[in-house]
């Protein structure tokens, strides 16, 4: 990895030269040091990671917006404002991010003085959505309580007749200061949250943190741990993949087609049981290496991939089920990339990103291009035959009688350190920078989930689309609740 110091002045310059090179942003990070803040944005190409650090004194925290470079420039931005106080000059929606209008002005959370929280009230009145005018707009508001079990968030659609003219989707209603929650535990008692930060995406987070705190110890993974990851990395995508696509079934009244899926991811449930001893396959990534109880089936795992192909296949040949996918909420090639979308949402709209690329030898990512419903479930049941294909393979490189690969740590931690690891979740690319004090213990850990690049391309694509298909767009993204409010 390669490290650039700049200035306020020369930032802008940098992060310009970076993005035309082909990286992408990242990630964004404030980490408080004696004189302030040390900011760090991450850029990524591939295995080329660069970071810019940018120092900002704690009695004059401003740094000079580069959202007019990048999209998500900005929200890190106004994130980074709203839990460190630190403002983006000349920024073009200088609007709060993470802080309700309930939160006091003045405090900031993730900074290390920020003390006790002051009394919530309503200070500034309701969030200021924009109103849509005209004959025949209405509002509806949907949530942020929801039926069933997901997490809290608010929609306002601006609607005519049925045709959803604007959508704004509020976020954050669970912010759980996952930075802070890291902060003074060893690196290896950081795994059990990091395995936590969204349930259905254990491994992608435990595998991003492993590589962060492995990177920054300087740590060489076993070849046969690196295998094991990959191999319970597919087989969640696996599972996910499959309880997604009976739920767009599920969602255009198939309900047989669901019920089929969901027999289906219960069998994926039970391998991953087998293999590390949990349901979400927990515990199978650890710091230094990788833990099974067993390989999986592979001949149980190509039944299964054959029934999902049935499965798929049914959908696709009944016409009401094309009619509803073809076509709906389009997220076009041009808008996924300038708002920097990851996973397959991303590829569903032509875009070839995908960090296993890196990784695994002669691998080629499922790309689709009409960016609608159909290509999302199209891209995600292509992927499950791939993953099985790339099990298969893997397991044919592992010994069954010896699954327990782990590096020691070393005995004595040179601190302070940094590291950087980058996973390819069953949603898209996650990233962790972890920071180490002198004594080795966890300063600051950085998430970035790959839903929080994704919310902003569920509005887009909804545009234009009716009401009645916002169920099944929703769940075409599946973007996490407690990826983003983190």
């Amino acid at each position: 990895m390669k490290f650039i110091d700049v200035t306020r002045e020369s930032l802008a310059a940098h992060a310009a030269e970076l993005l035309g090179s082909g990286h992408r942003l990242a990630l964004v990070a404030a980490v408080p040091d004696p004189s302030g803040f040390d900011v760090v944005y991450l850029f990524s190409h591939g295995a080329d990671l660069v970071e810019l650090h940018l120092p900002v004194p704690g009695d004059d925290p401003r740094l000079p917006s580069i959202a007019s470079l990048s999209f998500p420039a900005g929200r890190f931005e106004r994130e980074m404002r709203d839990l460190y106080g630190i403002v983006p000059e000349n920024h073009p929606l200088p609007r709060r991010l993470v802080r309700h209008h309930h939160w006091p002005r003045g405090w900031y959370p993730m900074r290390d003085d920020a003390g006790p929280p002051p009394a919530f009230g309503d200070p500034e009145g309701p969030f200021p959505f924009v109103t849509v005018e005209g004959p025949g707009v209405y509002e509806i508001p949907v949530g942020p309580v929801h039926a069933g079990l997901i997490e809290p968030g608010h929609f306002r659609f601006s609607v005519v007749g049925e045709s959803i003219l604007k959508l704004k989707a509020r976020l954050w209603f669970v912010h759980k200061g996952i930075e802070k929650l890291f902060e003074g535990r060893a690196p290896e008692a950081g795994l059990e949250l990091a395995e936590r930060i969204s349930g259905d995406t254990s491994v992608g987070h435990a595998l991003a943190y492993c590589q962060a705190v492995e990177s920054a110890l300087e740590m060489a993974v076993p070849p046969q741990a690196a295998r094991i990851r990959a191999l319970l990395l597919e087989l969640e995508r696996i599972y996910n993949h499959v309880t997604d696509l009976g739920a767009l079934c599920n969602d255009v009244a198939h309900g047989i087609l669901n019920a089929h899926a969901g027999r289906v991811r219960e069998s994926l449930l039970r391998i991953n049981d087998q293999v590390t001893g949990h349901r979400l396959l927990r515990g199978g990534v650890v710091v230094g290496g990788a833990r099974l109880r067993a390989l999986p089936d592979t001949d149980a795992l190509r039944a299964i991939g054959e029934d999902v192909a049935e499965i798929v296949a049914l959908a696709l040949g009944h016409s009401v089920v094309l009619d509803r996918f073809a076509g709906t909420a389009v997220l076009s090639t041009q808008a996924a990339r300038d708002l920097g979308t990851l996973g397959y949402v991303a590829r569903a709209s032509g875009l070839d990103v995908d960090a296993r690329r890196d990784t695994l030898e002669g691998f080629t990512p499922v790309v689709r291009t009409s960016g609608d419903v159909l290509a999302r479930f199209q891209v995600r049941a292509e992927e499950i035959a791939a993953s099985i294909k790339i099990i298969t393979d893997l397991a044919g490189e592992l010994d069954a009688a010896d699954l327990d690969h782990v590096a020691p740590l070393p005995s004595d931690v040179l601190g302070p350190a940094a590291g950087v690891g980058i996973a390819e979740g069953w949603r898209g690319t996650i990233v962790h920078r972890v920071q180490l004090d002198a004594a080795g213990a966890l300063a600051r850990v950085k998430v970035v989930d790959p839903s929080f690049f994704n919310w902003p391309a569920l509005p887009v694509a909804l545009s234009g689309a009716i009401v009645p298909d916002f169920p099944l767009v929703n769940k075409s993204f599946n973007l996490s609740y407690a990826g983003n409010d983190l």
